[in-house]
């Protein structure tokens, strides 16, 4: 695997799509936000071949969003697996906004596939802007300018 090479890029979004911008990618964060650590476990998940899926776990593994460890069930060899580190874990607001625009504008006829809950109250929750104070934002009501650098 060649490093990514980041650096090249002033644009946040552009820098994050060096890594995260590959379909696989996001499928795989999906599963690691579910639980899935296992190689084993992601590839039949996701019917992804094995070596795009040594690619983007290295990949993850490198920029700091997953976390390798070794794990050996009884009578077996040692084998990786694959958490979410802290950045990682702050992934689940772009899993979660895509997956709120997917059922908004691609809806499902028998419904999301998947819902978000509060662990605290169960209520459900969904992706927003919030400014400083904790206030919900509508999108329409957010300017996106330029700093020029």
């Amino acid at each position: 695997m060649a490093r990514k090479n980041v650096d090249e890029w002033s644009c946040s979004v552009a820098r994050s799509l060096t890594i995260l911008g590959e379909r696989w990618t996001l499928l795989i964060l999906r599963e690691a936000l579910l639980g899935t650590t296992r190689f084993v476990d992601f590839q039949a998940n996701l019917g992804i071949g094995p070596d795009i899926l040594s690619d983007r776990l290295a990949t993850l593994v490198e920029y700091g969003v997953l976390a390798k460890q070794t794990y050996q069930e009884p009578g077996q060899r040692q084998r990786p697996e694959y958490v979410l580190t802290p950045a990682g874990r702050e992934l689940h607001v772009l899993i979660g906004a895509l997956q709120q625009w997917g059922d908004q504008n691609l809806p499902r006829p028998q419904g999301p596939s998947m819902v978000r809950r509060a662990r605290r109250t169960d209520r459900p929750v969904h992706v927003a802007f919030i400014d400083d104070l904790g206030y919900e934002v509508p999108a329409d009501d957010v300017a996106t300018i330029s700093t020029g650098n």
